[in-house]
């Protein structure tokens, strides 16, 4: 995906997660947690432009797709993921359709609400899609 991003910012994601309310920042943490751990190869930027935390997993020498992200706002917290309309979901656990043409997110008013299986389930399905060919991704 190169089409034109927010440029990854030199705000440390401590500095950016606190202009956050507390209970949000908290939900954003463990989020980073699970993402860190499930794709410990990815690469996190802050986007100040986009106000999130985008996952970067490299894909080929040199190049990196953006797989997945992290956006708190006031009241919730978004995983998101950017080619999310590849993943298969069933249960339509995703939010975006009719929104978006390709992204989809997981909302989170809670720390509570974070079902840790859900989002590792979504997290390795974005890794593999990251993982196919440019051609495949449309």
């Amino acid at each position: 995906m190169n089409r034109a991003a927010a440029p990854a910012s030199e705000v440390p994601v401590e500095v950016f997660l606190d202009d956050f309310p507390p209970p949000m920042r908290a939900i954003a943490e463990r989020l980073r947690e699970i993402v860190r751990r499930e794709l410990p190869d990815a690469d996190e930027r802050v986007r100040i432009g986009w106000r999130l935390l985008g996952y970067h997993l490299p894909v080929a020498r040199r190049r990196t797709i953006f797989t997945a992200w992290v956006g708190p706002e006031r009241k919730h917290v978004h995983l998101g993921f950017p080619m999310g309309v590849l993943i298969d979901d069933p249960a339509e656990a995703l939010e975006g359709r009719g929104i978006t043409k390709q992204a989809r997110w997981l909302t989170y008013r809670s720390i509570d609400e974070i079902d840790e299986d859900v989002a590792v389930h979504f997290l390795q399905a974005a890794a593999g899609i990251a993982n196919l060919p440019r051609a495949a991704l449309g």
